[in-house]
């Protein structure tokens, strides 16, 4: 299964073990869903659901993955099973909140996992229907796991597989927060020495829908030529690196290492070293 469908696509899918997840975040997300969201779909939370914010983001960034008792339970009340079909969707082009999401779903081992493309906009363009206040559904029996699925980075391996050239790290952030020119959200503005700048907006065409997955192997091909084939992804948060990993997979791409604590751990540990370009 494609990890993107779009809005037509969507439209003839079986509502049989389909579950769509609302993944829109920003000021008042829950009453913005609750005013209006594609019909049956279910509201997860990034900061509640997707993460388990810590007291300190120097250890584990300003997303941390939340413990996999607390994610069985997320999936459990919103009645997913291992089986079902779970289409996600945010407002920002899948980046954000619903390619964290799917990556999330999928290293909990569940295979039918698709990001709309072009997200709410898209959905509204294309005459989705719409509903609106609080949707009705059964819970499901908990999904168990040991442990994430796919793979995931500490601070300690990244600086190590820099150290020894084992991996290429990608820096999907915009390109003025990697050269250090201003940081709009974390504390200190500049990037991981030895990253390289792959802003995750590349995956995306001007009407902010994904490239087919000809045209982002042909691009990632060439960036990475000469370069180590392993790869670690990382962002501001561990969120819209997750962009990055989806496009990826779509792109047939063996799904990379995913740094979670990224530039937001990464940033403020004492001691570690900030590259600038500027």
């Amino acid at each position: 299964m494609s990890p993107i469908i779009t809005p037509s696509e969507l439209k003839k899918k079986s509502t049989e073990n389909l579950i769509i997840l609302d993944a829109r975040v920003g000021k008042n997300v829950h009453q913005n869903y609750l005013n209006k969201h594609i019909k049956g779909a279910r509201f997860i939370d990034l900061d509640k659901d997707l993460a388990e914010i810590g007291e300190d983001a120097a250890f584990g960034g300003r997303h941390p993955l939340p413990s996999l008792e607390k994610f069985a339970k997320t999936l459990s009340d919103l009645g997913i099973s291992i089986d079902s079909h779970v289409v996600v969707y945010d407002d920002k082009n899948g980046s954000n909140a619903a390619a964290r999401a799917w990556w999330m779903l999928r290293s909990f081992g569940l295979k039918n996992v698709q990001v709309l493309d072009g997200g709410f906009q898209n959905a509204e363009k294309q005459n989705l229907e719409f509903s609106s206040g609080e949707e009705i559904f059964d819970t499901a029996e908990s999904i168990k796991k040991d442990n994430w699925l796919l793979s995931v980075s500490s601070l300690e391996r990244v600086e190590n597989e820099l150290t020894n050239q084992y991996s290429t790290v990608i820096d999907v952030r915009d390109a003025y927060r990697y050269k250090g020119e201003s940081e709009p959200i974390d504390l200190v503005a500049g990037h991981i020495p030895g990253a390289i700048n792959i802003p995750f907006s590349e995956n995306l065409d001007e009407n902010g829908h994904f490239l087919s997955p000809e045209i982002v192997k042909e691009k990632y091909a060439k960036f990475l030529e000469g370069k180590p084939k392993n790869l670690i992804i990382h962002c501001g948060s561990g969120v819209t690196a997750c962009h990055t990993i989806l496009a990826l997979d779509y792109a047939g791409f063996e799904i990379p290492h995913l740094y979670v604590g990224s530039w937001s751990e990464w940033g403020r540990r004492e001691g570690k070293e900030i590259a600038k370009e500027i």
